[in-house]
């Protein structure tokens, strides 16, 4: 039997000939549908994304990532994540859609200071109060809420100099430290400290830690979690729900502060994120 040549092309497109509808076979080919990010990834960054419909697991680099119901997720890239990351999206029938994510890098200040030592001998006393400390921190950050507030665009605590940056390192006498982890705001010594997104209140020492004074920990759901440190006092107490806006507590210089500052601190699950490129460029004027 021969075909003609409209016939052949039908075929080649997975049409059978008069009916206009899709094979079998052209069925089971179609590519699965994609996953979308809202905006571009960065060292340090943070960005939402909506998963293929039918999406019954999701990971980043082979990592469990959440997914809400509607199916929208958010992931963090830490600070020296690689240039690329891929998230796989495994479907109902079993399907995996995989997307390699481009990962743009970032530059990070650096401060060499060549004669001066990276450590002092930690007294037994302080070693004695922290552990507890430490016991609470990791305690408050395996807190899971079902906040929404990672849905939010951030605003910030607090208004003031920036005088810290995320990722910013000092090398002492040849030998790395540790990268800051967060943003410092200068704001004055009793400057006002509001909620930047929607969460829960997981942590809120009722006295000053040894290295963050007052601290507070608010959980914004889906592994996303801000610590404010330094505070010369707390407003709201462990279980609180808050509102973006809400007033938290004030800037202080408490724990291991030269001055007073307010150190906003983010994490998305296990990675440590740049606050600043949630909340933007920071406006002028009260929070």
């Amino acid at each position: 039997m021969s075909f003609s040549v409209k016939s052949l092309v039908l075929s080649c497109l997975g049409l059978m000939p008069g009916l206009g509808q899709p094979n079998a076979y052209a069925k089971d080919i179609a590519p699965p549908p994609p996953l979308r990010l809202d905006g571009p990834a960065q060292q340090g960054g943070y960005v939402l994304g909506w998963a293929p419909p039918g999406t019954m697991r999701l990971t980043l680099d082979g990592t469990d990532v959440r997914l809400a119901p509607d199916g929208r997720f958010a992931l963090g890239f830490g600070r020296d994540q690689p240039a690329t990351a891929t998230v796989t999206a495994v479907l109902a029938n079993g399907r995996p859609v995989q997307q390699t994510v481009q990962v743009a890098p970032r530059q990070w200040q650096i401060e060499n200071l060549p004669t001066l030592p990276r450590f002092s001998q930690p007294s037994a006393e302080f070693l004695a109060r922290r552990a507890p400390e430490l016991q609470q921190i990791e305690a408050a950050r395996k807190t899971s809420s079902a906040s929404t507030g990672w849905r939010q665009r951030f605003i910030w605590p607090a208004r003031g100099r920036i005088s810290g940056v995320f990722g910013s390192q000092r090398i002492y006498a040849g030998e790395p430290g540790v990268p800051h982890n967060g943003v410092d705001v200068a704001g004055g010594m009793g400057g006002p400290v509001i909620a930047p997104a929607d969460g829960v209140v997981i942590l809120a020492a009722q006295s000053p830690f040894t290295l963050e004074g007052h601290l507070l920990m608010i959980d914004h759901g889906m592994g996303l979690n801000s610590a404010f440190l330094h505070l010369s006092r707390i407003d709201v107490k462990l279980g609180d729900v808050v509102r973006q806006g809400q007033p938290l507590g004030a800037i202080g210089m408490t724990g291991r502060a030269t001055g007073p500052h307010l150190h906003w601190g983010m994490r998305w699950n296990d990675t440590r994120i740049d606050p600043a490129l949630l909340a933007g460029p920071m406006q002028l004027g009260t929070p």
